[in-house]
């Protein structure tokens, strides 16, 4: 049997590999300009990390700026691959971070949240992997993000309450979950939103 070639478009790069945007690069440069005004970095500190972070051409190029200046929660940018877990307590992802195409993601009698509004998909089928024993699992995904649940359930609850578009990006929730449950939601439109969605589906 012959051996499948795979093509470059094929292979998944690293999270640390994806391509910065501008807006990336300014959420950096904010953050070493209040590092440089509060006195954690001196005028010369400023300078170089500042010139490199508009130089950067990827997320991991940038986290690097600023890993010493602010805790995890409150970087500019997380790009982490590693498993979310909750162990009777809570964890929550937001802001800027990069979702892998596969993330784990363990709930022990725990609350895992994560909220995708500012968050980079690195492909647009995202699966999270998930054990959920006794715990919850929150999502808050944009307008157009579909959300599926295609794990084994076992006395286990959903509600998803999205507003996928026909070809928008896809998360599916696998594995397993036991005395779950899982929420998933856009954000709540405003009065004026929902006036011209009433309107555009008027025409």
């Amino acid at each position: 049997m012959d051996t499948p070639i795979r093509r470059p478009a094929d292979r998944v790069p690293p999270v640390r590999d994806l391509r910065a945007s501008d807006a990336d690069r300014e959420r950096v440069v904010s953050v070493l300009g209040e590092a440089l005004a509060d006195g954690r970095l001196t005028i010369e500190e400023h300078s170089e990390r500042t010139s490199h972070a508009y130089a950067a051409r990827t997320l991991g190029e940038l986290t690097g700026l600023t890993r010493d200046l602010s805790p995890e929660e409150a970087q500019p940018i997380l790009v982490d691959d590693r498993p979310v877990s909750a162990f009777f307590g809570r964890m929550r992802r937001e802001g800027r971070w990069v979702v892998p195409v596969k993330l784990p993601l363990l709930a022990l009698f725990g609350t895992v949240e994560l909220d995708l509004r500012e968050a980079v998909l690195q492909r647009r089928h995202i699966v999270l992997d998930s054990v959920v024993i006794g715990g919850r699992v929150r999502l808050v995904v944009p307008d157009g993000v579909q959300v599926n649940v295609t794990g084994r359930t076992i006395l286990s609850t959903r509600e998803l309450r999205t507003r996928p578009a026909h070809d928008g990006p896809t998360i599916e929730i696998g594995g397993t979950l036991i005395l779950g449950s899982i929420k998933a939601r856009a954000p709540k439109r405003s009065f004026r939103d929902r006036v011209r969605g009433r309107l555009g589906r008027g025409r």
